[in-house]
């Protein structure tokens, strides 16, 4: 594998090979998965086609004082608490050479780990268990620890943050761990995982060390139907690319109430995905309510354990996504929104982005797509397709005049039958 960079609003390999970034939020991962799992999640994960998993090095799940399975804690304690300057490498199966195991395994599967260093209640308590254990000084050398131990792989994205806001002392301490990874030589590319409802715009700007950007948009009504907008208000923030690292988790309770027994699913799952990606993101994360956890004792809450859930439709049909972004000139997609002359509201928006030579509309309720057809001057005409997300199955059915514009209405509409509108020009 090769690392990465950064490529105008994208990513590419060094060598110039475009790099969608197709992640999943696989958070608990290496706090509480054996070598035998993790490596049955990497797998399966690399089968469905997606290209990194996020996970966290001291977790939220009491990640600093609850030991893994091998009974490993990453930390020494001084007075009391965990100490970052002191991560506890003695003898066999310590908590790192498990990390280690997990780079690996990632590496065999042609998977990019990216890491998030700590969970952010460490550094910003807020909720949660914490503790908080981070100052500027230690941060730095913790910091300094990871990117020595971790600068000669190649398939590694460090992800800063960890859902917790951050202000004045703990910007500080975010900046000092970023330069302790950077001063040991490490030369990954580095983005920040805001809280929910934010964008990492929001917290550290354009920061010298952060190359993209992402935005938490969620599990609540507030911003879900809405991630596209977010995602072209980071646009309008940075001239470095973005993304969403967390959007709607299939198998979440719908807005945190698994009391109403409403679940996002595949179709929501989909939804976010198509909104943000046909808004010149570099890339997506899927989540899976019951994954990031790594649930084995079910609740009413995680209602499954991850095994489970680990080919739920969802999971499954990011593939899809992914074959549309790669199939056609990868660098020249941009958000053309102007190519829509009318445009519902609410769940039922369409989104649209144009390459060198092809248009794609999402129509989440495959509900009419009213469309202009003069976008393409060179074109003789337009070669109309239908994309279906849930299965990536293309269908040629029109041939179009590339002048005025036109209502094109997919076979089905209604709740789970969203479509992908592909012009593409005959030159």
């Amino acid at each position: 594998m090769k690392n990465l960079k950064v490529y105008g609003r994208y990513l590419a390999q060094e060598d110039g090979t475009p790099f969608f970034y197709l992640a999943d939020t696989a958070w608990e991962l290496i706090h509480r998965g054996n070598r035998e799992e993790i490596a049955y999640y990497l797998k399966t994960r690399a089968a469905q086609g997606f290209t990194a998993f996020q996970s966290v090095l001291l977790s939220e799940f009491e990640g600093c004082t609850v030991k893994n399975a091998y009974g490993r804690l990453p930390l020494q304690f001084t007075d009391g608490l965990p100490d970052p300057t002191k991560p506890d490498l003695e003898g066999e199966d310590n908590y790192w050479e498990l990390v280690d195991y997990a780079v690996a395994e990632a590496e065999k599967n042609g998977l990019y780990a990216v890491l998030l260093p700590t969970w952010g209640d460490k550094i910003n308590l807020c909720w949660g268990k914490g503790p908080v254990i981070f100052d500027r000084e230690n941060a730095y050398i913790y910091g300094k620890f990871l990117g020595e131990r971790y600068r000669n792989k190649t398939n590694i994205i460090w992800m800063l943050g960890g859902d917790r806001e951050i202000f004045g002392e703990h910007r500080v301490i975010i900046d000092r761990m970023a330069q302790g990874i950077k001063d040991a030589g490490d030369k990954h590319l580095m983005t920040f995982h805001p809280t929910g409802c934010h964008q990492s715009t929001e917290y550290v700007g354009d920061a010298p060390y952060i190359d993209f950007h992402t935005a938490q948009t969620g599990h609540d009504i507030q911003q879900c139907y809405r991630s596209d907008e977010i995602m072209l208000k980071m646009a309008r923030e940075t001239e470095k690319p973005y993304m969403d690292s967390e959007p709607r988790y299939e198998d979440h309770p719908a807005c945190f109430n698994d009391s109403i027994g409403y679940f996002w699913g595949q179709d929501e799952v989909r939804q976010n995905a198509y909104w943000d990606v046909l808004m010149g993101t570099c890339g997506h994360t899927y989540g899976n309510h019951s994954i990031w956890s790594m649930t084995k004792d079910t609740t009413s809450y995680f209602p499954n354990t991850w095994m489970e859930v680990l080919r739920h439709p969802g999971a499954e049909q990011m593939k899809h996504l992914r074959k549309l972004r790669e199939e056609r000139d990868f660098f020249s997609l941009a958000p053309c929104m102007e190519a829509l002359y009318e445009n519902e509201c609410g769940m039922g928006h369409c989104v649209a982005a144009k390459g060198s030579d092809y248009l794609y509309v999402y129509s989440p309720l495959g509900l009419p797509i009213h469309v202009k057809l003069d976008l393409f001057p060179e074109a003789k005409q337009l070669r109309a397709i239908w994309f279906d997300p849930k299965t990536g199955e293309e269908t040629v059915f029109a041939i179009l005049p590339p002048v005025g514009r036109t209502v094109l209405v997919p076979e089905v509409s209604g709740k789970g039958q969203d479509i992908v509108l592909i012009l593409e020009a005959v030159l």
